[in-house]
């Protein structure tokens, strides 16, 4: 490595032989840029997990464009709005169909292993087309049978057994609420962090489940156009806008609504700002550890950097010097930071049925903050040889 930086730097590599000189605050310095790492790469991967787990419900919908209520920000806080908005809709010149859906929690504890389950709720027509995903649009027409409902099978703590009997006998009777509820089929979309699983109903089954509700207030419409592409859908969002009253519903397409969605999740909730900040802070862990290695590193060799100075070698040759060092640190420290944090995402999928993923665009910004990291701290740690004369460093 020595003769090959040495080519790459056409010098002698006195940053990276500094480095390895003290084995023992090698060690410690790599271990602090790796834990920095593994803090930034656990931060990022339950916000990204954050992120995509509120989007699932959004991409299984049969909806080009999406209208609902004025204060709409998260289906976590979806408000109702009034039926009526269905028909006006209908008027709009490209608009093929809508179809009204109902949202609302539900609790549930598994008599089989007391684990208490909180489903997100849905409710459908059962003539409706509002699934994208053929494999639950085809169990859809099942649920015209009163107290009927599919499950998903990605539920987390879902005792199996509810899934083999469904699977084995095409039902599986619960109670939920002091009411039975047959399940009829089963389907895969996945937990989130706010919700465990989804129950997919008939409309009919949903307001026997939430007395309070009816049919005149559903919580989204999903609207369905002749035409889905982007160009076609702004004008008629724009015709719906107009329509309706500004402070009663809104209309987005769905590509919108996700953008909002995952707007509140990031910025508007406490975990998505909790994930947020420990970013940064895993940034400043990674800036100080590094900047106390490298000062105590030019305290240690300031006789040396003094006879260079005196020679004539200026700010530049130090800078570099401390800078490779620096990047070596980046380097050293983000491989097994990676290792480590991938090992750790699949620890988390395991025990949280969240989808903690590693995409390259992750792995290109944390290596970028690993290297800015580094090498703001390497440049700070040189700050005292910049204007010191040769005796004043002896």
């Amino acid at each position: 490595m020595t003769g090959l930086l040495t080519r790459l730097l056409g010098r002698l590599p006195i940053g990276w032989l500094q480095l390895f000189h003290n084995k023992t605050r090698l060690f410690a310095a790599v271990g602090g840029v790796m834990f920095a790492n593994i803090l930034i790469f656990m931060q990022l991967g339950f916000l990204g997990a954050l992120r995509e787990t509120s989007v699932l419900a959004h991409r299984t919908w049969n909806a080009d464009i999406v209208i609902v209520s004025s204060d709409f920000q998260s289906l976590r806080t979806v408000n109702s709005l009034p039926r009526s908005r269905m028909h006006q809709a209908l008027q709009i010149e490209g608009v093929k169909d809508v179809v009204p859906v109902y949202f609302s929690t539900i609790n549930w504890t598994d008599p089989g292993t007391n684990q208490i389950i909180n489903f997100r709720a849905m409710g459908v027509p059962a003539a409706s087309a509002a699934f994208l995903d053929t494999s639950i649009q085809e169990q859809v027409r099942k649920l015209s049978e009163p107290l009927t409902a599919l499950v998903d099978v990605e539920t987390r703590q879902l005792d199996p057994k509810i899934v083999e009997t469904i699977k084995s006998k095409g039902i599986c009777e619960i109670e939920v609420k002091g009411r039975k509820m047959h399940l009829t089929g089963t389907f895969s979309q996945g937990a989130s962090i706010d919700i465990d699983g989804t129950l997919i109903m008939s409309d009919q089954t949903f307001f026997e489940h939430f007395p309070s509700r009816s049919s005149g207030t559903p919580s989204l419409i999903f609207v369905q156009c002749e035409s889905a592409g982007p160009d076609s859908l702004q004008p008629i969002v724009e015709a719906l806008n107009r329509v309706f009253p500004e402070t009663d519903v809104k209309a987005y397409t769905k590509d919108e609504s996700v953008v909002v969605e995952h707007k509140f999740q990031t910025k508007q909730t406490p975990v998505g700002f909790v994930f947020s900040f420990g970013v940064v802070i895993g940034f400043i862990v990674g800036l100080v550890i590094v900047y106390q290695v490298l000062t105590t590193d030019v305290q240690d060799h300031l006789a040396e950097y003094a006879t260079f100075k005196a020679i004539g070698y200026r700010q530049k040759f130090f800078s570099g010097i401390i800078l490779e060092e620096a990047l070596s640190l980046a380097a050293l420290g983000f491989v097994p930071g990676m290792i480590v944090s991938l090992a750790l995402y699949h620890l988390a999928e395991t025990k949280t049925a969240l989808p903690m993923e590693m995409p390259w665009s992750r792995l290109v910004l944390v290596f970028i903050l690993t290297v800015a990291m580094c090498a703001g701290s390497g440049m700070v740690a040189t700050k005292k040889l910049s204007h010191a004369q040769p005796a004043d460093l002896f």
